[in-house]
């Protein structure tokens, strides 16, 4: 980690209507973000930190607080996307930014690596050019060197290269997350956000693809969101955390301090849980 900013969340909240009453799915979180740092939001199912993540990936907006993120200008730039250069280098509030800049934010700087890999995936077509696909929007179009670079990630996530052309349905669940993981990094992003990456797969599956994402983020130097359940996974992967529930954030801090010397009486007994047989 260094000492520049990469994102800094100030008092964010969102509140969702349903029939005639109204209720805050998440408020007042506040953290700052550093590169190559990773934050786990950890609580239970309703907790909020699903919308917490989806506020800070520009998926939706903000009804209080506000999102900074520090944009770089290192010449990726998209043609004729001219309205990246006047915010380039600089810590900007994600809300002022044109519906063009966050989109090519979310296919070149940031990742986002969905709970259920098929979410996060083109379906009708092939691992390989799943892959490729997101080295197109950086002006790439050599045939060869997209399917260069698809068998090299393939290669770097554990995914059998002689499957580049078969469709991602015939692939496991295991290897169509990989898969999604490869189609994320292809860019080198600088932050990447995850949704809860392990549920849903096998314990064995579950330790390499974690082993895996470990093995990344440290050699690509990636900073993380990392919203999970699962207290192991938030040991294993992050730096700090927090604690989401009814909403609001109860706990934060250096994972091990955390889930070590809990504070509040709600990680406590989330910790507890874990240990309890």
């Amino acid at each position: 980690m260094n000492g520049e900013m990469l994102m800094s969340v100030r008092a964010v909240g969102k509140q969702f209507t349903r029939g005639s009453r109204s209720h805050w799915a998440c408020r007042d979180v506040s953290f700052d973000l550093y590169p190559g740092e990773v934050l786990a939001v950890v609580g239970e199912s309703g907790s909020g930190k699903t919308t917490l993540l989806r506020l800070l990936a520009a998926r939706l907006a903000c009804d209080e607080g506000a999102v900074h993120y520090h944009l770089r200008d290192d010449g990726r730039s998209a043609a004729g996307q001219t309205d990246t250069s006047p915010v380039a280098n600089a810590l900007v509030d994600l809300a002022l930014l044109s519906e063009v800049q966050l989109r090519w934010l979310a296919r070149t700087d940031w990742g986002f690596v969905e709970q259920h890999a098929r979410d996060g995936l083109r379906m009708n077509v092939s691992g390989g050019a799943n892959v490729g696909e997101r080295l197109m929007a950086l002006g790439a179009r050599h045939y060869g060197r997209l399917r260069g670079e698809a068998l090299s990630w393939m290669q770097r996530v554990e995914l059998d290269t002689d499957r580049i052309d078969d469709l991602p349905g015939t692939y496991s669940g295991g290897m169509q997350q990989r898969l999604q993981i490869a189609r994320n990094l292809v860019t080198h992003p600088r932050l990447v956000f995850m949704d809860e990456p392990t549920t849903g797969l096998d314990v064995s599956v579950q330790a390499r693809l974690l082993d895996l994402l470990r093995e990344l983020v440290d050699e690509l130097q990636l900073a993380a969101v990392v919203v999970t359940h699962d207290l192991a996974v938030a040991r294993l992967l992050a730096h700090r955390m927090l604690v989401m529930k009814d909403g609001e954030v109860v706990e934060q801090g250096l994972t091990d301090r955390v889930l070590d010397d809990p504070q509040h009486p709600y990680t406590q007994l989330l910790v507890s849980s874990v240990l309890t047989p």
